[in-house]
């Protein structure tokens, strides 16, 4: 198996390990909250929308613009939450490494929706999922 896509692999596993880990912990320590989430933009969702972000930046296949319209809709989404993003970087990879990259960013957003957004980028994160859903099934 071609080395760097074991890294990359492994870095995306202990990614989401820690991301997971950090939302249990959270969870647990979590009081009820005096006022409806609903309306809410947390801190941790800013910095997934950042993560997710970064996943599709170095993803290298265009998937029919797919990828650049979910990267569009993340940048949004952060702007909102007062983050900004930019750029379309490739690096050179195996197609099963960057379909890799897509579904790190896929549970990235999930959870970022899961943390809680207000409408607006909630929405633009939820065109982004759709998009990303479209790019994967393109083979």
């Amino acid at each position: 198996m071609n080395m760097k896509l074991v890294r990359l692999f492994a870095g995306t596993t202990a990614a989401l390990l820690l991301l997971s880990w950090g939302q249990n912990s959270q969870a647990q320590t979590t009081t009820t909250p005096t006022k409806p989430t609903k309306s809410v933009n947390s801190p941790a969702a800013a910095g997934l929308l950042t993560q997710a972000y970064s996943a599709l930046f170095s993803a290298d296949h265009d998937y029919n613009g797919n990828r650049v319209r979910a990267m569009k809709q993340i940048e949004i989404a952060a702007k909102i939450l007062g983050v900004t993003l930019s750029g379309d970087g490739r690096v050179k990879e195996q197609q099963v490494a960057s379909d890799q990259q897509l579904r790190t960013a896929q549970t990235l957003l999930q959870q970022a929706l899961a943390a809680g957004l207000r409408p607006k980028p909630q929405e633009h994160v939820e065109k982004a999922l759709a998009f990303l859903t479209t790019a994967l099934s393109i083979k």
